[in-house]
């Protein structure tokens, strides 16, 4: 990955365009396309820029991915990246979420098992497609300060929010015993598929994630009535 041409200064707070930019839209609204072409919207560029960027990710990878190679597969201005991502891993996260994030979304019918079935098996299913991206972007974001933020603020306390409310309910409801700790449940059940991604000794598939939701379950089922325990 670029690292002295294309890495930028830190990039602006998200906003409504996507998780780690644009920062702010308004201050960019036009791009050049072509000369004589006219110029396009903020938010066509960003989509021309993330179709782009989401190209290059999973065909060629996270360290393959530059300033450079998005902004002239976009045919946009290489400043506008500049000016809207920190760093070409940020770029990359925010493609990457801005294309799978429907499917990574945590339903809620009322039943935990089946909830947790649905998600699970969804997000194995998008890490065999793209389990060499995944891991990419990981790895990159241990040397990378911007797409180490993007990740953690956008992507991994946002998706473990949504997992705890979820096991919340399911505590509230009388699914799961009131004294279970529920962070260590998220760590437990997507820890165990991340770490069979990022050191695959064993597969890492759909069966696997239902033995862990069945472990899981069974050990923090509220205590049968009369049991003593």
């Amino acid at each position: 990955m670029e690292r002295s041409e294309e890495s930028a200064g830190p990039a602006g707070p998200a906003g409504p365009a996507g998780p780690a930019g644009p920062a702010d839209p308004a201050a960019a609204t036009t791009d050049p396309l072509k000369p004589g072409r006219g110029r396009r919207r903020a938010e066509d560029v960003r989509r021309a820029t993330l179709t782009a960027a989401a190209e290059l990710l999973l065909t060629e990878g996270v360290h393959a991915l530059t300033f450079s190679k998005v902004a002239s597969r976009a045919g946009v201005s290489k400043m506008t990246l500049y000016k809207w991502w920190s760093s070409p891993g940020a770029l990359a996260f925010d493609a990457y979420f801005d294309t799978f994030k429907e499917t990574l979304a945590f339903p809620d019918t009322g039943d935990i098992r089946r909830d947790l079935t649905t998600q699970l098996h969804s997000f194995v299913d998008l890490l065999s497609r793209t389990g060499p991206v995944t891991a990419g972007i990981i790895g990159a974001a241990q040397g990378d300060p911007g797409l180490a933020e993007a990740l953690s603020a956008h992507y991994v306390i946002q998706r473990r929010a949504l997992a705890v409310e979820r096991l919340t309910r399911a505590q509230e409801a009388g699914q799961i015993r009131a004294e279970a700790d529920l962070e260590t449940i998220v760590d437990q059940l997507w820890g165990a598929v991340y770490h069979r991604l990022l050191l695959p000794a064993q597969p890492l598939s759909t069966e696997f994630a239902d033995r862990l939701i069945a472990n899981l379950l069974q050990g923090v089922a509220p205590a049968a009535p009369g049991s003593g325990t």
